[in-house]
């Protein structure tokens, strides 16, 4: 572990812009929200920023992604084929512990099973990442309930912990003990592990007082979705707030659906290859041939998603529960059914059938 002051941590960004694309979170002055994205030349990301509106996933699974290009010569039929090379490095900074692990759940969906997703292989495989500890929750915040924070425990090649004067750095990769040690930054005391502690120790004892917004308390529920014994009528009411927008699925830092489609170019005889952000709460999401849809009343859709985020059989693929503690969905949800209120409802069911 590294102890810097502030001159080093601009240091570390100047060092990471040379070779690096960066990405990081910034306080728009207009709308007055945080917004991850790419930094302009000479751009600082905002350490101090709260949870940005959108997630981290853009930049290794963009919203849009042109991956394949072909174009189909009528006379000698002949197709040539071209694949997109996302070969550029990316630095993310100011990665908040439930983005990080929400990627850590794309990278076992696109990477961990049996067929590895290539396009999102070669837009992970030269990714440097700098997490940031919160040193206190957010008023949104739920990480402790969903065991993803307030600090990181794995996928950083560097994670920052903000002290009252400058920033203890610990190291997660060979790359991040390679940056630490070409820019000359001094060792930590061997107390340093004891201020770490003492620092997550805080956060998560102010969760009660300062993350107000949210509180998803879910292990009865994830026991309760796994095993179908939610009610009918539960169902029926979180279908009925739906507004099918899509919204809580984008916004979600683990989300991986996604749709595939082939676009023509204008004024081309060139097509292209699209993958596109998807999202369970479309009724054509699951819709087949010959228009046979198995999810068709959204409530179904509704229930797909939660046990999805929820379920066990979920966590064991994703070595960890789906929902990673970001409240964003409960940001964006028009119908006020993020996962929180959901799981409240659930709850309140269990409590009544105690009774």
């Amino acid at each position: 572990m590294y102890q810097i002051d502030s001159g080093e941590l601009k240091g570390l960004v100047e060092y990471l812009r040379v070779s690096h694309r960066l990405y990081g979170p910034v306080s728009e002055t207009h709308t007055h929200q945080v917004v991850f994205r790419e930094l302009a030349a000479r751009e600082e990301p905002d350490w101090k920023a709260e949870i940005p509106i959108n997630p981290i996933k853009q930049v290794v699974f963009p919203h849009i992604d042109a991956f394949l290009r072909y174009r189909y010569e009528r006379k000698s039929r002949e197709v040539s084929i071209g694949l997109s090379d996302p070969s550029e490095a990316k630095a993310l900074l100011g990665v908040r512990s439930c983005d990080l692990e929400g990627l850590l759940c794309l990278d076992r969906f696109f990477l961990g099973q049996e067929f590895v997703d290539e396009m999102y292989r070669r837009h992970r495989r030269r990714l440097f990442i700098v997490s940031n500890t919160c040193v206190r929750p957010f008023s949104q915040c739920f990480c402790v309930c969903t065991d993803s924070g307030p600090a990181p425990r794995e996928g950083f090649d560097l994670n920052l912990i903000a002290l009252q004067d400058g920033w203890l750095v610990e190291v997660g990769s060979e790359r991040g003990e390679t940056v630490a040690r070409e820019l000359g930054w001094k060792e930590a005391p061997a107390e340093a592990s004891d201020w770490k502690q003492s620092i997550v120790d805080a956060s998560v004892r102010s969760f009660d007082g300062l993350a107000v917004e949210n509180k998803a308390w879910i292990s009865r529920v994830t026991n309760r979705i796994t095993t179908g014994f939610v009610r009918e009528g539960t169902w029926d009411f979180i279908g009925k707030q739906c507004l099918e927008c899509g919204a809580c699925s984008f916004v979600c830092p683990s989300c991986s659906c996604f749709n595939v489609e082939d676009v023509a170019e204008m004024g081309s005889d060139d097509w292209v290859r699209l993958r596109c952000w998807d999202s369970c709460a479309y009724e054509g999401y699951t819709r087949m041939a010959g228009d046979h849809n198995p999810r068709k009343p959204v409530e179904d859709r509704r229930n797909k998603r939660f046990f999805c985020k929820l379920s066990y059989s979920q966590a064991k693929k994703y070595l960890r529960p789906g929902c990673v503690g970001c409240g964003r969905c409960s940001w964006v949800c028009p119908g006020d059914i993020g996962l929180p209120n959901v799981v409240t409802y659930i709850r309140r069911e269990i409590e009544e059938d105690a009774e």
